[in-house]
């Protein structure tokens, strides 16, 4: 007999497959009625707390389910008896999900937004069996998978700006160049340009190099680990943009780092 009421989420199969997505829905919608504590041992929740627990657990258990526990009347004890015979789950869904994510490659999917859909739906089950998957580690999953004829865009990804790079290139042109320009810049010939130290002069034929800039060493050196991260991601959303508008798989692109 079908609910006469509408789900607030997914009841709980008979086979019991969904219940670590159900105890964490029926732990929220308790929490949002103030009926937490009903599912706790030795609760002083009222009885018409108590009651309204069991309406909303039992409102979301399969037809079966509700045959088989209709004696029971604590929520607690409901609660309990279904993480006893349920909460093995992890032992089976664990396993599986940790197989997923060692075949995941980005180089098995089409687009990045199904690679990125497939990831999310892995680390999900991985999160929640306990187990930790950290942004690093996603990073990293999606730079080792690139395809073998990407290698070159793959490591332009993988390591973060280097300041000294750009320093050097500068140097080579404009004397002791090393940071912002604070004169006047020529795309060729001669040109003076005034560094940390004093005045430089140089010949060189390096046209816009400072439209290509790096981060600022003295940024760099301020920046936590929070922002690098936030800097790769925004080095993966340029990728995902170069290859979703495309449509041809991985290129290598130019990128600017600000």
């Amino acid at each position: 007999m079908a609910n006469l009421t509408k789900l607030d989420f997914i009841a709980l199969d008979v086979s019991g497959t969904n219940y670590l997505s159900w105890v964490l829905d029926a732990e929220l919608h308790l929490a949002s009625n103030k009926l937490g504590e009903t599912v706790k041992e030795n609760t002083t929740a009222s009885e018409q707390d108590c009651a309204k627990a069991m309406i909303l657990l039992r409102h979301h258990l399969h037809e079966s389910l509700k045959s088989q526990y209709l004696t029971v009347k604590s929520p607690f004890q409901l609660w309990k008896s279904l993480k006893d015979r349920f909460d093995h789950q992890k032992t089976v869904i664990l396993p599986r999900a940790r197989y997923e994510w060692i075949q995941l490659r980005l180089q098995d999917f089409k687009t990045i937004a199904e690679y990125n859909s497939e990831m999310f739906r892995i680390v999900s089950k991985l999160r929640l069996c306990g187990e930790d998957v950290t942004d690093e580690q996603m990073l990293e999953k999606t730079f080792s998978t690139f395809h073998a004829s990407n290698l070159v865009l793959q490591q332009q990804y993988r390591e973060p700006a280097l300041p000294e790079a750009n320093a050097t290139s500068s140097r080579k042109g404009s004397g002791r160049y090393h940071g912002s320009p604070q004169g006047h810049s020529y795309g060729r010939g001669r040109g003076r340009g005034r560094g940390h130290g004093g005045r430089g002069r140089g010949r060189g034929n390096d046209r816009g190099n400072h439209h290509n800039t790096w981060i600022n060493p003295n940024i760099q050196k301020k920046m936590g680990s929070r922002q690098r991260i936030n800097m790769r991601k925004l080095q993966m959303e340029i990728f995902a943009i170069d290859v979703g508008c495309l449509d041809i798989g991985p290129v290598p692109v130019v990128r600017h780092h600000i």
